[in-house]
């Protein structure tokens, strides 16, 4: 049975071994709200890298008790980043999560040939799940914060870790509307003459374990009364469950639009590397975070 809300996230993973968190620079208090939660609930086994003296003041605003945290000292936020990436690379921890440090810095941590935890010839990757009020399901979207101006190669492996997330969800076979301006195959558009190559990869299984549909534009992926009014036959349109955007711009803009617009929720992993990674918004809230933590160790589970 499919996983049809982000709080079954959190039951699922309540009922599994808990996870070793280390977090990369801790010094932010969403953070803290967010892997306390996690920790009252479980499913996760904190270490935090940063500031002690900082964690404490601010665990103590929110009285959050962090006595039984493994916290291991770094002032500053691109070697809590590596530390933290080390940690994960020595076996010593299972899921590592973004604190206060920039985004660049905790991919770069991520990234590092030597130090990192990248497979060789690896894609690092942005997949999202989103709750929206509106929308019958949970939608899994990819890519809104890695990789700007996706290659055909990038696409499959963005396509292949939403089927992976999808999977661990419990949707045996998820449908991917791969998104371009128009669902007609034109030559001219490259993200229209992708998708089609995509689909058509999807069918002849180059890319398993889902149903691919492309080029679609938003509207057929996700309305029913527009795949009618068009007159589209597939299996995908008017029901997907996962969006795959031409570039990060339109993945960033529709993901936005849905939590700030529509209300929508989130949880949100980054794929590719030896161990699930969450990246999370520094803006985003303490539940986001808490959600992006579930996923992450739902990934984790073998």
């Amino acid at each position: 049975m499919s996983i049809k809300k982000l709080e079954e996230i959190v039951k699922t993973v309540q009922n599994q071994k808990s996870k070793r968190l280390v977090v990369a620079f801790a010094n932010d208090i969403h953070t803290l709200e967010a892997v306390n939660t996690a920790y009252k609930l479980g499913f996760i086994e904190p270490i935090l890298v940063g500031d002690e003296k900082n964690i404490k003041e601010l665990a103590n605003q929110k009285n959050i008790d962090i006595s039984k945290y493994k916290i291991i000292q770094e002032s500053n936020d691109m070697n809590a980043a590596r530390k933290a990436v080390e940690l994960i690379r020595n076996g010593d921890a299972d899921v590592l999560m973004k604190g206060t440090v920039t985004s660049d810095k905790y991919a770069k941590a991520i990234l590092d040939k030597e130090r990192g935890i990248m497979p060789p010839k690896g894609v690092l990757s942005h997949v999202t799940v989103i709750e929206i009020p509106t929308y019958h399901k949970l939608l899994l979207v990819s890519d809104v914060a890695i990789i700007p101006t996706p290659t055909l190669d990038q696409k499959v492996a963005m396509a292949n870790y939403l089927i992976r997330v999808a999977h661990k969800l419990g949707i045996e076979k998820p449908k991917i509307a791969v998104i371009a301006p128009s669902e007609q195959v034109l030559p001219a558009i490259p993200s229209c003459a992708e998708a089609a190559i995509l689909s058509k990869m999807g069918d002849r299984n180059q890319i398993k374990g889902a149903l691919i549909d492309g080029p679609m534009a938003l509207d057929v992926a996700i309305d029913k009364e527009s795949v009618e009014i068009k007159k589209i036959e597939s299996s995908v349109a008017g029901d997907a469950d996962c969006l795959l955007f031409p570039c990060i711009e339109s993945a960033n803009t529709f993901f936005k639009a849905c939590t700030k617009i529509a209300r929508g929720e989130l949880a949100a992993n980054v794929m590719g590397a030896s161990a699930p990674a969450i990246l999370t918004s520094r803006g985003d809230s303490s539940l986001t975070k808490t959600y992006s933590i579930a996923l992450a160790c739902l990934m984790a589970e073998k």
